[in-house]
């Protein structure tokens, strides 16, 4: 069930969103799969800034729920001494990922900590050993700190951005020191390390 008329063909447009910065080829490809006009893209943008900026609106995961409704699945985590819990919605435009939050501890009234696309459990990961296998889009966080140990995590340029650095090689079998940047967890670009 949907808030406001919002659900599983307009939330991933306010992902999208924030991918066009990256690759607005791909964005444009997604939208058209969605049946939506760029428009709509705009205005789910719109609607969503609005929604979630409404003293009204449900806050954390129920924020989440209240849009893709139910979660699929939902399961404990450990993170450290911290005992977590994560909930996942499958989006049709990405049919092996999900969207994923993550909740602080329930004794802390379970803050909204990340909410991202991961590989979904049942969904192969995709085959990574050199740069040209990095395109974009085509892992998520986890995939790519798998690959290419070990992988360091740093704070993106946004809320909704994040970056690893690692070292991968090329086809030659040369390694290159990189960082990937994500948005929502989703690969848009490798480039070379910063000095």
């Amino acid at each position: 069930m949907a808030i406001n008329g919002f659900g599983t063909t307009e939330f991933p447009l306010v992902l999208l969103r924030r991918m066009a910065d990256f690759n607005p080829v791909l964005v444009e490809q997604a939208v058209q799969r969605l049946g939506v006009s760029r428009g709509s893209m705009r205005e789910a943008n719109r609607r969503w800034q609005a929604m979630i900026r409404s003293p009204g609106f449900p806050r954390g995961a129920r924020r989440t729920a209240a849009v893709l409704g139910p979660p699929k699945a939902t399961a404990p985590r450990r993170i450290g001494d911290l005992a977590c819990t994560v909930q996942q919605w499958a989006l049709p435009l990405w049919p092996g990922l999900r969207f994923e939050v993550l909740l602080g501890p329930a004794e802390a009234g379970s803050p909204l900590l990340n909410e991202w696309l991961v590989r979904a459990d049942d969904a192969p990961a995709p085959v990574l050993r050199t740069l040209a296998d990095l395109t974009p889009w085509s892992c998520v966080v986890a995939d790519l700190g798998a690959a290419f140990p070990p992988a360091v995590p740093r704070e993106g340029s946004a809320p909704t951005r994040f970056r690893l650095d690692f070292t991968a090689p090329d086809a030659a079998g040369r390694p290159h020191p990189c960082t990937a940047d994500f948005t929502w967890g989703l690969l848009q670009e490798v480039r070379p390390a910063e000095p």
